[in-house]
């Protein structure tokens, strides 16, 4: 009876963990936080634009950082900022149609070196880290953000309308520091204050359905599977006033 209490306990512990370094690896990804609005793919250049409503750059920022740390931050400035890591440069843009907005441009790094000027770079973030991404980069662009794309346009490649392809790429996660879940293409719903869980033992999204998750992203695969191999059930308990496991009648 022991073993099986114990099986159990070490089950419980490691979906724990495995949650806790999914949502922690890589940069942070911001497709279920915030609407994506635009995208430009030209090769292997990408960049995406999504808005933030009613939060400055500032606040955005701190956000993102906390979620994951960059590599390197720019000071803190109301009108636009970066945040790199190591595959992803984050250019945080004051929305000048809707100044309480904040627009986010995740580019790759290829996008930086062909459409970026390097002494714009220069101007938010330290030289040695501009200069060995453009070391090897004959020709610069001139293109300065998505908020100046008319004016300073891309060397390559131009802003469309996401498709729903687009909008389904990054798969559900947690947002962060707010205790709740959100589903693709569904919307954000709060944990109880007094739950003490880690996520909604219910968490609701637009089409009634429950958020799960699943190997990969985007996997069409039968959802009955896991990734915690073999499946083992986890006995229900309640806690007595004695302090004492008991299985649940």
């Amino acid at each position: 009876m022991g073993k099986k209490w114990l099986n159990a306990l070490k089950w419980v512990l490691a979906a724990t963990l495995i949650v806790s370094l999914l949502s922690g690896c890589g940069a942070p990804r911001v497709s279920d936080q915030y609407p994506l609005v635009s995208v430009s793919k030209e090769g292997g250049q990408t960049s995406y634009v999504y808005r933030a409503a009613g939060e400055t750059v500032p606040e955005v920022a701190a956000r993102l950082a906390e979620q994951k740390k960059p590599q390197q931050m720019s000071d803190s400035d109301d009108e636009r900022m970066f945040l790199v890591y190591s595959d992803q440069w984050y250019h945080l843009q004051r929305d000048p149609a809707e100044p309480r907005d904040t627009l986010i441009e995740i580019d790759n790094k290829e996008f930086i070196q062909r459409n970026y000027n390097p002494s714009f770079l220069e101007g938010y973030l330290t030289a040695v880290l501009v200069g060995q991404l453009f070391d090897t980069i004959g020709s610069y662009g001139k293109y300065r953000g998505y908020t100046g794309r008319d004016v300073y346009k891309p060397a390559t490649g131009s802003y469309r309308t996401p498709t729903v392809s687009d909008k389904k790429m990054a798969p559900p996660l947690t947002v962060p520091g707010k205790g709740f879940i959100t589903k693709r293409g569904g919307k954000v719903t709060d944990r109880p204050s007094d739950s003490g869980g880690l996520f909604d033992r219910n968490p609701t999204t637009s089409s009634g359905s429950k958020g799960t998750i699943k190997r990969g992203s985007g996997s069409s695969s039968d959802s009955s599977g896991s990734w915690l191999s073999p499946r083992k059930s986890v006995p229900k308990t309640k806690f007595g006033s004695s302090g004492k496991i008991r299985r649940r009648r």
